[in-house]
């Protein structure tokens, strides 16, 4: 089996970031191995991708369409934080069955929920051992630009303790949700990560490397409410919000992505309500069931009976925010993600046997490392 190889999943980082920032590490990284931008999968939110880049698959398999669904035979709203819900092998799994040892390191604890399932070691900055935080100290705030350098000294702290063939460190974006590239916060942020990789690499300098992000960000304008809309028409149907997850300071659960369920007893006018939709300000795309799994390779089985994507400045959010919204310009600060708009990630790796192989999505990491390491 090759030397350790770790993945890197920097939650939001839009290609731009590493445009504007300095980053003289993965600059390094990048002039001796490849640096491409590649696709994230749609809807272009944290979990759907990070599920992609640990099973190397599409959500059509994988399962995990969102990161909140609405389960059609019951009608319950669920989060989908548990590994319960992924439908393939993760290369954690296939690397426990290969007597293989792998290390899951995470800022946002629901990843770890979600992912750690075969992983060796798991370990959250909201769940920190005490092993981490006697050698890297007390965790950052969730909501803070530090905490993301906690998750990957930890990372390397724990390949000190326990070598390990596979290290998947995962992220926050509270940074990208807050701060555009251009502001000073997003250079001491980048900075953060930048020094914190080099340090991991210089305490291991014979791992393969690899980074890339869940999804990109922009900036909304625009709050368009299905809801609103539905009841104009007389239409009986839910709007989901996928994005929705429990660290609401981030983006307020609104996003680029929506999927629509049918009332009970009102399927006849789904039809009518894709037409209405697409007649709708701000809204780019409707699918329907059938071409979101065909077109975006989407579970069939986990997604309403329409999906809906916005355009680049809109994102989709309820009644009660859209007030506030109009009556005093909240949103114009607002940046996020879910839309086809934040779909362009980097991929950037180092220090690997890379020929042969191309990297045209974040899953094409997962990939790799069922073919070549664990192959």
């Amino acid at each position: 089996m090759p030397n350790t190889t770790v993945l890197i999943t920097i939650d939001g980082l839009d290609p731009e970031y590493l445009d504007v920032c300095d980053a003289p590490n993965l600059r390094e990284m990048a002039k001796r191995g490849f640096h491409v931008t590649g696709n994230c999968m749609m809807p272009s939110v944290t979990n759907v991708n990070n599920v992609s880049v640990v099973t190397g698959k599409y959500p059509t398999e994988h399962g995990i369409s969102s990161n909140y669904r609405l389960v059609r035979e019951t009608g319950e709203d669920i989060y989908m934080e548990s590994g319960e819900y992924i439908l393939s092998e993760t290369f954690f799994q296939r690397a426990t069955k290969m007597g293989a040892k792998s290390i899951l390191s995470t800022s946002k604890d629901k990843l770890r929920t979600l992912l750690s399932k075969g992983a060796s070691t798991a370990i959250s900055s909201e769940r920190a051992p005490q092993w981490a935080v006697d050698a890297v100290g007390e965790p950052p705030a969730i909501y803070s630009l530090d905490v993301n350098g906690w998750t990957i000294r930890a990372a390397a702290e724990a390949m000190k303790r326990s070598p390990a063939d596979i290290v998947y460190i995962s992220t926050t974006d509270f940074a990208m949700h807050t701060y555009a590239p251009e502001e000073p916060e997003s250079q001491q942020h980048i900075t953060i990560l930048d020094d914190a990789i080099g340090d991991l690499v210089e305490a291991h300098p014979d791992v393969t490397l690899f980074l890339t992000a869940d999804h990109g960000m922009s900036p909304k304008s625009r709050m368009t409410v299905l809801d609103d809309v539905f009841s104009r028409y007389g239409i009986a149907a839910q709007a989901v919000p996928i994005i929705k997850d429990r660290y609401v300071v981030h983006h307020n659960n609104l996003g680029g992505c929506m999927f629509i369920y049918m009332d009970a007893g009102h399927s006849e006018r789904t039809d009518e309500a894709a037409e209405v939709l697409r007649e709708t300000t701000g809204i780019e795309r409707v699918y329907t069931r059938s071409e979101a799994v065909e077109e975006l390779r989407l579970n069939y089985d986990r997604i309403g009976d329409l999906v809906v994507t916005g355009d680049s400045e809109t994102v989709f959010g309820p009644k009660e925010l859209s007030d506030s919204w109009n009556d005093t310009g909240a949103g114009s600060g607002l940046r996020s993600h879910a839309s086809a708009h934040e779909q362009d990630v980097p991929i950037i790796g180092y220090n690997g046997d890379f020929d042969g192989f191309e990297f045209n999505e974040n899953r094409d990491l997962g990939r790799y490392v069922f073919e070549r390491v664990l192959g």
